[in-house]
């Protein structure tokens, strides 16, 4: 898995490049200082996910992540984009994740959170499952709620032909459940989950598990620090 460090502190990207490095599967191809660089790097340098700082000089990890997405994920193609953040940041997370970003980090998140978070992406997934992630989520939540990072290719609402079964793993997923959780928590198979799942990102348009969850946030199916429902 081929992976490009952007962070404009260079002692930063040095303590990522060592936890990657360090793992077989993983490899570090480039790095970039600031936003500018990095969508130059990006479009000469095969790379499966970026680790993407926010605040930067220049051009910021926002407009960054926005510019490749766009310019790479027309057909699916390109790395997929994971924001490093801090708690004081969240209305930027909240404005990175609806220019396309697949997830967000915490910026002192243990090095197996890290790994986890570049393999989940690489997989096709979203990073949103961490502990420490569904916090962030649940501290967002107002700004989601006001629209703040809607996905421009979600509509308004959830769409009418979600099935109740559907309705309700979103509702999960945007608990930070896993899929294996998920398939607990109904008593079915994770096989089964995947096909909700995947159902219910073709529905609401989203190109992820995150877009999915920013919708639930701001149609309102989930309210910031609710409870997860029991299972029906």
């Amino acid at each position: 898995m081929r992976v490009i460090l952007v962070d404009d502190q260079q002692l930063v990207r040095a303590g990522f490049r060592m936890v990657i490095d360090s793992q077989p599967d993983l490899t570090v191809v480039a790095e970039a200082s600031d936003g500018a660089d990095a969508v130059r790097v990006v479009t000469s340098t095969p790379a499966d996910v970026v680790l993407m700082d926010v605040r930067m000089p220049g051009l910021d990890g926002i407009e960054a992540t926005r510019q490749i997405t766009r310019q790479l994920g027309q057909d699916g193609a390109g790395p997929r984009v994971v924001v490093l953040t801090t708690f004081d940041l969240d209305e930027y997370v909240v404005a990175a994740i609806g220019a396309g970003a697949s997830g967000f980090l915490l910026k002192d998140a243990p090095p197996e959170e890290l790994l986890a978070a570049v393999r989940t992406v690489f997989a096709g997934d979203a990073v949103i499952a961490a502990s420490s992630t569904r916090r962030l989520l649940q501290h967002v939540g107002p700004l989601l709620r006001a629209g703040a990072a809607a996905p421009a290719s979600a509509p308004q609402g959830l769409p009418k032909d979600l099935t109740p079964r559907e309705m309700e793993v979103l509702e999960c997923m945007a608990h930070g459940l896993t899929n294996s959780e998920i398939a607990a928590r109904f008593v079915v198979s994770e096989a089964t989950v995947k096909t909700h799942v995947g159902r219910v990102l073709a529905k609401t348009h989203s190109r992820d598990r995150v877009q999915a969850v920013v919708l639930a946030f701001s149609a309102g199916l989930v309210q910031p620090g609710e409870v997860l429902r029991d299972a029906r």
